[in-house]
């Protein structure tokens, strides 16, 4: 959340028209807090254990980084919501960018190769992706819908390609540890799914505070929206913004330094 009322960020949610909410940085410069957000909405919320989501399902039970959600239908679905860290940024590593904003500016190592990149986010990353696919792993019904949501502070293997280095939108190929992992894992990422063309449909989340080109910064999308479970399928994606030339959903004043992504899924019987 920015500086704006916290009715902004609860109009961008009603846009959207979302059931479920991951939230990140909860409480800001404004003094608002997640529990603030959930009683503007009448929905419910968890922080217990970190998850820090909202939604207008009942919450049956709390998980580390999740929640077990009982559906209109009865049925049962597990959302875990991250918020990884965001410190070394291999896009700034790489493209040799020290952020102003950061608390770590004067501590980032320069890259070049994607062997480091890979290193590097593994480092950075690893063990907090790691911990919450145990948690996924542990769910006692292997076919539920599970949700891994949020701000993964690290772009994807599916848009940095080969093709997307090639005209210069990324320095170079990259094959990155956390979106290979989550695949592995039996995930697939929404957006992807419906929009394959990384080239076309780039699906710009970071960051709505820096105009294209700007050299403090990269734009990239590092906001997931990932799905698995039996019968479990995405009909539609959008992004939610500033503007209508690079959002689906438009909210004026934004309240976010990132797009948030919103996707719509069909659970069959």
């Amino acid at each position: 959340m920015l500086k704006q009322p916290l009715s902004q960020t609860a109009k961008a949610i009603r846009l959207a028209k979302a059931n479920i909410v991951g939230i990140q940085e909860t409480r800001s410069p404004r003094g608002d807090t997640l529990e603030d957000l959930a009683k503007l909405l009448g929905w419910n919320h968890d922080m217990g254990k970190g998850s820090n989501i909202l939604t207008r399902y009942e919450i049956v039970e709390a998980l580390y980084k999740g929640v077990k959600v009982k559906m209109d239908s009865g049925r049962h679905a597990y959302v875990f919501n991250v918020h990884l860290s965001s410190h070394p940024y291999q896009p700034y590593q790489l493209l040799k960018i020290r952020p102003k904003w950061h608390k770590h500016t004067n501590n980032i190592t320069f890259i070049k190769t994607e062997a480091e990149a890979i290193e590097w986010a593994k480092k950075a990353r690893g063990a907090e992706i790691a911990k919450v696919l145990r948690q996924v792993k542990s769910i006692p019904d292997k076919e539920a819908p599970v949700f891994v949501v949020g701000d993964f502070n690290e772009p994807s293997h599916l848009d940095w390609t080969e093709a997307a280095a090639k005209v210069g939108r990324h320095p170079i190929k990259v094959a990155y540890p956390t979106s290979t992992g989550m695949a592995k894992a039996g995930f697939s990422d929404s957006y992807r799914k419906i929009y394959p063309d990384e080239m076309k449909n780039p699906g710009i989340t970071w960051s709505p505070a820096y105009k294209v080109g700007d050299p403090r910064t990269h734009h990239d999308r590092i906001d997931f929206v990932y799905f698995k479970g039996k019968g479990l399928e995405v009909k539609e994606v959008k992004i939610v913004g500033e503007n209508k030339e690079n959002a689906d959903l438009v909210v004026t004043p934004y309240p976010s330094d990132h797009r948030a992504v919103v996707a719509d899924f069909k659970i069959t019987k």
